[in-house]
């Protein structure tokens, strides 16, 4: 079934050397790809209802999406072209920018105690910034990949393509804990941008429609959020890119995604009973 979301040749050529090949033009083969089959119906899976349609920056290449006191925070990538930016929701103007410098491909994005933080995908450094006025306040280091981030109120939540998350203490960025996503026995792989809602950390699944539900205790799968046909077709012109950006309003309970230079940003509600669906290797 993933398949279908292979991403066609001509969207690489089209956004140019910027995309690493490493990352945007792997396809997976038939025997690597996991089967997503009919799942017990303790893992159910949500379909969605369009609530709000926003604009959004066909430039902005989404690696990390926030949404903190009525406006979007959101972490952009490509080598040249990454950046950190505060974006009025309503028409998707962006009111604050700071760009990285071309040797940084910008990753996912968490806001915290007054900070912003950016993780990058293969340079094993993030920033800290002042969040009200983007100035760089420091770095900090990691190992591996970096993909999402978000936070838990204690720890920054960081994921890095694996099935793995990591859980960092937010001043000295060391590792406090790390947990695998599993449905059974299972690895959930690809975890992408990261958001957590209501004790459950939300997961992009890279190259898929999809969004998985965590327990941040266990790892257990808890729900699927299946987000199939959101960007219509019509909007689906290269160098469109796949889903990824989840922004939670905990205040206005309203929930936000979007794509890599998706021209769209939209707010959805969830619609539950869809046919359940598990991932098995």
């Amino acid at each position: 079934m993933l398949a279908a979301y292979a991403i066609p040749a001509a969207l690489f050529r089209s956004v140019g050397a910027s995309l690493a090949p490493e990352k945007f033009s792997t396809r997976i083969s038939p025997a690597q790809e996991p089967v997503l089959v009919p799942a017990p119906s303790r893992i159910p899976t949500f379909g969605y209802e369009v609530v709000n349609v926003y604009p959004h920056d066909r430039q902005a290449f989404t690696q990390g999406l926030v949404y903190h006191d009525g406006f979007l925070y959101e972490s952009t990538g490509l080598n040249g072209r990454s950046s950190l930016r505060k974006v009025e929701l309503e028409t998707g103007e962006v009111l604050k920018i700071v760009n990285l410098d071309n040797i940084y491909f910008g990753e996912g994005l968490a806001l915290m105690d007054g900070k912003a933080f950016q993780l990058t995908w293969l340079s094993q450094i993030g920033f800290v910034y002042d969040r009200d006025t983007f100035e760089r306040q420091g770095t900090f280091s990691y190992t591996g990949e970096g993909w999402g981030l978000t936070h838990d109120g204690r720890s920054l939540i960081m994921s890095d393509g694996s099935e793995t998350i990591r859980f960092l203490d937010p001043s000295t960025f060391q590792v406090r804990r790390t947990l695998r996503v599993l449905v059974g026995n299972a690895p959930v792989q690809r975890l992408n941008e990261l958001e957590y809602i209501d004790g459950e950390i939300w997961a992009n699944i890279w190259l898929t429609d999809r969004i998985v539900r965590i327990s941040p205790e266990s790892g257990r799968v808890i729900a699927w959020v299946d987000l199939a046909g959101l960007l219509p077709l019509a909007d689906r012109s290269p160098p469109v890119d796949v889903l990824n950006g989840i922004a939670w309003d905990a205040e206005g309970r309203r929930l936000f995604v979007t794509g890599k230079l998706w021209p769209k940003l939209f707010e959805i509600l969830l619609k539950p009973n869809r046919e359940p669906i598990i991932k098995r290797n």
